[in-house]
């Protein structure tokens, strides 16, 4: 059996993956603890460790774009928009959370809100938030936080594929006119994926929020709660490839 080098202790499921460790986090703060403060850490937990693979491959997409591979990079989005749909999916076991048991432990959690994930903000960072609103909310908590800083002072991903198009000598218009499938082709719907994706984990948000604590009352941590989230499902990482594919594909013109 394996073992780590200088460590004559065998290599188990549980040590390897550190399950004890692990298992310890989940520390409920409501006294007496209430039944469902699990469930809400688990899953918060849980999107926090789906983030940082998220993170991972969108490292792995932004080196295979920046390197003008556009199969390696269109393989790695297909399993960014599987991990996309797995974060999404884990909301939903917080829709057999009803309101009035939230609001039996929210008051546990403090100052606490998921706009203060670092890794999340990283995500929409890498991913192409730029604007100003944007910054100004990032702001809000303090300095911004050195991932998400490392994220914004790459380029963004619709800058990487517009990369790609002029390396290949071709323009977003004929990659959509053209009649061939091409690997940039490919890539492109691929990345309208991946913001699909994001809009649905947004919504799906939005919805969960407004059902647990209502559309007009205020977030954990003093945030502005479903009002602020409904905002974010207009955000736009590649606006420039909708308004190309709108063209292209829209109604034609008499």
């Amino acid at each position: 059996m394996q073992t780590h080098a200088g460590d004559d202790a065998p290599i188990t499921y549980g040590t390897y993956l550190k399950l004890h460790e692990l298992l310890e986090l989940q520390v409920p703060r409501s006294h007496p603890v209430h039944p469902d403060e699990l469930l809400f850490i688990v899953v918060h937990q849980s999107s926090e460790l789906w983030f940082k693979v998220i993170l991972h491959e969108l490292d792995q997409l932004v080196a295979h774009m920046g390197h003008g591979d556009a199969l390696a990079a269109l393989n790695t989005l297909k399993r960014l928009n599987g991990l996309v749909t797995i974060v999404s999916q884990s909301l939903t076991a917080l829709d057999t959370l009803p309101p009035q048991r939230f609001a039996e432990f929210r008051g546990y959690l403090g100052s606490s809100s998921g706009s203060q994930s670092d890794q999340f903000r990283a995500i929409e960072a890498a991913s192409g938030l730029r604007e100003p609103h944007f910054i100004q909310v990032l702001q809000e908590h303090g300095p911004i936080p050195a991932l998400v800083q490392a994220a914004l002072d790459r380029p963004s991903l619709q800058a990487l594929f517009h990369a790609m198009l002029d390396q290949a000598g071709t323009t977003l218009e004929a990659v959509y006119r053209t009649k061939e499938t091409t690997p940039l082709f490919l890539l492109a719907e691929e990345l309208l994926e991946y913001e699909q994706g994001f809009a649905k984990w947004r919504f799906l948000h939005v919805q969960l929020v407004e059902r647990i604590i209502g559309p007009l009352t205020g977030g954990t941590g003093g945030t502005l709660g479903a009002k602020y989230l409904n905002r974010t499902v207009q955000q736009r990482f590649f606006p420039e490839l909708w308004a190309v594919r709108s063209q292209v594909y829209g109604p034609s013109k008499s």
